[in-house]
């Protein structure tokens, strides 16, 4: 029996505020990511830059498992032999779905496991980030510390 080795990529998408007019306009319920989103974009960054070749390369093991909405957290998994194309693909992502966003990879590993815990522990620090931009923190603790819970709770059931 063979096993697959994949790695895992960490990646937070910063949404940038410079987005098109016309996109703007529409609400911002009807403009928010998700995961198909994000694989159609990739796939379309990779076969844009990388060809034919490089989508063969990679189409067959790239999924995003993980995405968060709150935080533009994402957990994309895809074959160890191949994962600089997709590491590429997405730092030559400039748009998903005419949202402009700026990729950060923020990990790489070889194992769900570290991505698990690195995406935790760096949703802990958004949060942090978004406590601390609050006036009164007291008001909104409740449904931060909901949400921290939740996404522990999501990221840790993911499945290889």
């Amino acid at each position: 029996m063979v096993r697959f080795k994949n790695r895992w990529l960490l990646l937070e998408f910063v949404e940038t505020s410079t987005a098109d007019v016309s996109a703007a306009k529409e609400p911002l319920s009807t403009r928010s990511l998700d995961g198909r989103l994000i694989y159609n974009a990739l796939r379309d960054s990779v076969v844009t830059n990388f060809g034919d070749t490089g989508w063969g390369a990679v189409g067959m093991s790239l999924t995003v498992k993980y995405f968060s909405p709150t935080t533009n957290l994402c957990i994309i998994r895809v074959a160890r032999d191949h994962h600089r194309i997709a590491w590429g693909a997405v730092t030559l992502l400039t748009s998903i779905h005419d949202i402009r966003v700026i990729p950060r990879v923020i990990h790489v590993s070889g194992t769900i496991k570290h991505a698990q815990l690195s995406a935790i522990a760096h949703n802990r620090e958004v949060i942090g980030r978004f406590r601390t931009k609050l006036k009164d923190a007291a008001l909104h603790h409740d449904s931060y510390d909901d949400y921290l819970a939740r996404s522990t709770r999501e990221i840790d059931a993911l499945q290889d």
